[in-house]
């Protein structure tokens, strides 16, 4: 499965280790290589606990943003790319009825697409080149404690062998638990301090075969009629993952929404693949589920043990994003070990481990702000939302200069940093929208007389208050998205 390991899956018996990494995933075996290749007289020892090295088949996860690529490069595992069949990826298609706008990454970068399952085969690969990472496929049953202290010390393991099955017991000084968005011991690291999760709506995946996106070597975010965004990106030259976002309740009969409802409303070049793919392949659902980062290393966790990736942190996969951010954290907190002779010392670590709370806020919040406010603006078609929808795709094409599209895929990639900047961004695009409104009516709004039929020509006087009207609520609708992430995102807890 591993070829040219140095070392088996698991190791009998297992010495006591620096650092246990619960999950090999995107976060943890990125985690294990960043730590293992700290430079030190004595290396780091990593114990990388998976359940199974097999690749892993998910539907999300298969969009790396440039940032995403660049964290790779400062942790020496741009290599885990080789063999995945990967794609280039050099920015967004924008498709709205007959509206299509192109948007490309900042100039020099670019971004990859590929299988999530060939790309986290990749980074385990390059993770257990070094001898210090020691693999163990095993589920983690519990957390081991201190009995006088409270504090985490390692984890209890149970592994099959030839039909047996076989419990131990796995001993390290810092254990990172990064078993990704169903995490089974998030609520006992963070104790009281832990949040829920709050699921948005649901990602219906297929694989279109032998598509012709309609801007290749680019994403593709499709606004149809009356239903939520719809994302694309190629996986191979001949496969593009195809991502529908419901809302619930779900629909009683899916495949028929898609065929009947949704399908009609794309473009005609991608029709057909779509219902070919819903025909032949089993339909995947996955919540899409929003968690603000809670500050670790406080008297409100657990002690020697903390959170990684998804099981802390995750936002709506609209921007594709998660992977940036969880591979920029490692980067970030393989900074805040690196000084570290030891883990050892409780009081050293959790200083560095709030210090990396706040090292990562700005890039982390801006890019969860992004998501949110992207999606919360995208993910209706109706009333208000109607609007602001129409509102954004025309602050796109109406931007001469292309600063306006410039400045939005330098978020979306992760250059700008800046969350004050960003919700400066939204502000932009609700004045406007409010004043496309004012001005050109009938570019946002369907406007209906008395009869209930569609008004064609120029607005009448008596017309303008109820315009007024549609862009104080498109104010307060924009409030309505962005307020909530803001304050978990600003909360200084």
């Amino acid at each position: 499965m591993f070829e040219n390991l140095n070392h088996p899956l698991i190791a009998m018996p297992l010495p006591s280790f620096d650092v246990v990494i619960v999950g090999a995933g995107v976060a943890g075996s990125a985690m294990a290589h960043a730590l293992a290749t700290i430079p030190r007289l004595n290396l780091f020892r990593v114990a990388l606990i998976e359940r199974s090295f097999s690749q892993p088949d998910r539907i999300v996860g298969e969009l790396l943003q440039p940032a995403g690529v660049e964290a790779l490069q400062q942790l020496s595992m741009s290599s885990a790319l080789d063999g995945t069949g990967a794609v280039p990826c050099a920015g967004y298609s924008i498709i709205q009825g007959g509206d299509h706008i192109q948007v490309a990454y900042p100039e020099g970068t670019e971004g990859r697409s590929f299988h999530h399952g060939r790309f986290v085969m990749g980074l385990r690969r390059v993770a257990m080149q070094n001898k210090n990472v020691t693999p163990i496929e095993a589920n983690v049953t519990n957390l081991i404690e201190d009995p006088v202290t409270g504090r985490v010390v390692g984890v209890s393991i149970t592994s099959k062998s030839s039909n047996e099955e076989s419990k131990m017991d796995v001993f390290g000084d810092l254990v990172i638990v990064a078993d990704g968005c169903f995490s089974n011991f998030r609520n006992t690291v963070l104790e009281k301090a832990a949040i829920q999760p709050k699921i948005f709506s649901y990602t219906i995946a297929a694989v279109l075969k032998d598509a012709t996106p309609p801007l290749p070597g680019h994403g593709t975010l499709v606004l149809p009629r009356g239903l939520p965004a719809i994302a694309m990106y190629q996986l191979t030259d001949t496969e593009t993952r195809m991502l529908i976002d419901i809302k619930e309740p779900l629909p009683e009969d899916i495949p028929d929404y898609i065929f009947n409802r949704l399908v009609p409303e794309l473009p005609l070049s991608l029709q057909k693949p779509v219902i070919e793919a819903f025909k032949t392949d089993r339909i995947r659902k996955m919540p899409n589920r929003f968690l603000p980062a809670v500050k670790q290393g406080t008297k409100s966790s657990k002690t020697g043990i903390i959170l990684l990736g998804d099981s802390w942190n995750m936002r709506h996969p609209i921007t594709g994003v998660g992977m940036s951010v969880a591979l920029r954290d490692v980067v970030y907190l393989r900074k805040a070990f690196c000084n570290f002779e030891s883990f050892e010392n409780w009081e050293d670590v959790s200083s560095a481990v709030r210090k990396w709370h706040w090292d990562r806020k700005f890039h982390a919040s801006t890019l969860n702000i992004l998501s949110a406010g992207l999606y919360g603006i995208l993910s209706r078609d109706d009333g208000t939302y109607k609007s602001l929808r129409k509102g954004t795709v025309k602050f796109f094409m109406n931007d001469p200069t292309g600063l306006q599209i410039k400045r939005f895929l330098e978020f979306i990639s992760g250059w700008n940093s800046s969350p004050i900047a960003l919700v400066g961004y939204f502000s932009s695009i609700a004045a406007s929208t409010g004043l496309l409104t004012l001005t050109h009516p009938e570019q946002i709004l369907e406007r209906v007389g008395p009869d209930g039929k569609a008004l064609v020509g120029p607005a009448t006087l008596m017309e303008y208050p109820g315009f007024v009207v549609e862009v104080v609520l498109m104010a307060w609708t924009m409030l309505s998205v962005l307020l909530p992430v803001l304050w978990s995102e600003a909360r200084p807890w």
